[in-house]
């Protein structure tokens, strides 16, 4: 382990407490200058690490820096060795992660950032991803399934989000068919699928799986234009995800239990449970017509099984639903 990250260890330790100068250099049996230069370090890369007279360094509970060497602490030990790739800034997670998918040799990974320029949502909209207050993630994958199966990575990976968060805190999300999550009526995560595919056998060759996650509100608010549907999975005052690597990880253990087994669809049952659109009117457009319906299932493939108000009863693949008031 390097200086910078054992030193970062033992602040972490004692998040928010002092620790002096001496005190690290004798714990980890260095100079105090190679303290110093490694405090320095971490600074740089974004840590807020207060150093105060004769009282010595502190690690903010405000700091919250996502790193390869976070993530991996926390990662089962099948994943240990998983390739992750971090940027600061970057235009969208899922470019990167086809790129890395398409030029390296590489057959999985997963790309962070702590900030998207250009972040994607379906159906062409964007997906606000402002800097330290979100997860934006996305996995490259090179899985031997048919596209008929490859629509069940998007709902597997709904679930793995949510039972990531349900294990590390008292929230209970909701999924909106197909990707989006919820909580407290409001979304906090899009999940966005994207597949490279070989027409001629019919298999996926590469697929790329998006995940903005809305950890912490940002220090301005949502843009009004969103200001009202979207939310966060934390406030200010809650304290319950304060390390973002944690909750990166997690979401990398559930997704990977959950892939290995993904065709024996035992994944469904959870879905169907947080589901919240089962039984309530929603709307929906096929070649420009609008139908209203009432979800009753989640099909085999993760497909929304609807019945319409003549009683017919219809499966959706893929498409945007709008949630209505119930039937009178």
């Amino acid at each position: 382990m390097s200086t910078k990250l054992r030193i970062l260890s033992l602040l972490k330790q004692q998040k928010g407490s002092n620790i002096s100068g001496q005190a690290l250099a004798d714990t980890l049996g260095l100079s105090r200058t190679s303290i110093w230069k490694g405090i320095k370090t971490l600074q740089e890369e974004g840590y807020i690490i207060e150093a105060v007279t004769n009282k010595g360094y502190r690690l903010s509970e405000k700091s919250d820096v996502i790193s390869i060497e976070g993530i991996r602490s926390f990662l089962h030990t099948d994943l240990k060795n998983f390739p992750i790739h971090t940027f600061k800034t970057i235009d969208s997670t899922n470019n990167k992660a086809r790129s890395f998918a398409m030029k390296s040799s590489q057959n999985q990974g997963v790309v962070l950032a702590e900030e998207q320029t250009k972040g994607r949502g379906r159906l062409g909209k964007s997906f606000y991803s402002p800097s330290q207050t979100g997860i934006y993630m996305s996995f490259f994958l090179k899985p031997n399934l048919s596209m008929a199966d490859a629509t069940l990575v998007t709902t597997a990976t709904a679930v793995a989000v949510c039972l990531a968060i349900e294990k590390l805190t008292t929230k209970r999300p909701s999924i909106k068919w197909v990707n989006d999550i919820y909580l407290n009526d409001t979304k906090i995560c899009g999940i966005l699928t994207e597949a490279v595919s070989d027409f001629e056998s019919g298999k996926i060759e590469t697929l790329i799986v998006g995940v903005g996650l809305n950890v912490k509100e940002p220090l301005t608010g949502f843009p009004t234009e969103i200001s009202t549907i979207a939310g966060s999975l934390t406030t200010d005052t809650e304290k319950e995800i304060s390390d973002r690597n944690l909750l990166i990880a997690e979401i990398m253990n559930q997704f990977y239990m959950i892939y290995q087994t993904i065709e024996e669809r035992t994944f469904l049952e959870e879905y169907k449970k947080r589901c919240f659109v089962i039984g309530r009117k929603i709307t929906f457009k096929e070649r420009k017509q609008e139908f209203e319906a009432i979800p009753i299932d989640i099909d085999p493939q993760g497909g929304l099984v609807v019945q319409l108000a003549d009683g017919q009863q219809r499966t959706l693949s893929y498409g945007e639903i709008i949630m209505k008031k119930p039937f009178d």
